[in-house]
């Protein structure tokens, strides 16, 4: 019995990990065919559910192990770097005109790549910060993730065309929020006390308010209110 709970954590972590590479897959079929984009998206939500529920499992279990901690990260690289960076790729695609092709633009949708590079940079960094016990330091990578499927779904709900530029300053922009110094708070609450969880739970109505009236397209309105949230939460407690 014991064997068997001690493996649990791991194989939760594992279908985070599968999810990643089908949604790698359907994403790189995503060019000019959006459904494939969304499929892909959603086994990016599915591998966070994922991700979320091997910690819980791990912490209700108490199946701890220093291979659950690096498998965790190599999913996720997987699922939340290389997947959104596909997505990514496949959105500069979507919003280069036939004009823009022709030229040395063709050549700006593999700048995407830095996404799964500096996911892996800050996975690597998390593993061996001792400061990131209950926060976080620069931006989680499942947040960049949801950032990359609501940005995608923004353009292609509002057929927002030739912003290339635009593209190539968020993706520069949340590369580098990775692996900032900057602190973010994290979304694990250790009670439900309103004056210690205020933020999570203003995030938590932002993040509903901003799913229903946009749908996928609010979850990239919703991690820049995060970040925003997180410059608040730094703000205040220097005060």
């Amino acid at each position: 019995m014991i064997s068997v709970k001690k493996h649990i954590p791991n194989s939760i972590t594992c279908l985070n990990l599968l999810c990643g590479c089908f949604a790698c897959m359907f994403a790189f079929k995503g060019y000019n065919e959006a459904q494939y984009v969304y499929l892909a998206a959603m086994l990016m939500c599915a591998a966070a559910v994922f991700d979320f529920m091997d910690g819980f499992a791990a912490r209700l279990l108490k199946a701890y192990s220093p291979m659950g901690k690096e498998l965790d990260s190599l999913a996720d690289l997987i699922s939340f770097g290389f997947a959104p960076g596909v997505i990514s790729m496949q959105l500069a695609n979507y919003i280069i005109t036939p004009d823009q092709a022709q030229l040395w633009y063709s050549h700006l949708p593999y700048i995407a790549f830095l996404i799964p590079v500096f996911a892996g940079l800050r996975l690597a960094k998390f593993n061996i910060d001792t400061r990131q016990t209950t926060s976080f330091i620069g931006l989680p990578v499942p947040a960049n993730a949801l950032f990359w499927i609501g940005f995608y779904s923004l353009v292609e709900k509002y057929s927002w065309a030739e912003c290339i530029y635009f593209w190539v300053a968020m993706v520069l922009l949340f590369s580098y929020l990775m692996v900032s110094e900057i602190p973010m708070f994290s979304l694990k609450f250790a009670n439900l006390k309103l004056k210690e969880n205020y933020l999570r739970y203003i995030l938590i109505l932002g993040t509903i308010l901003f799913v229903v009236f946009l749908g996928f397209a609010g979850l990239a309105p919703t991690i820049l209110f995060y970040i925003i949230l997180s410059f608040v939460q730094n703000a205040l407690s220097k005060k």
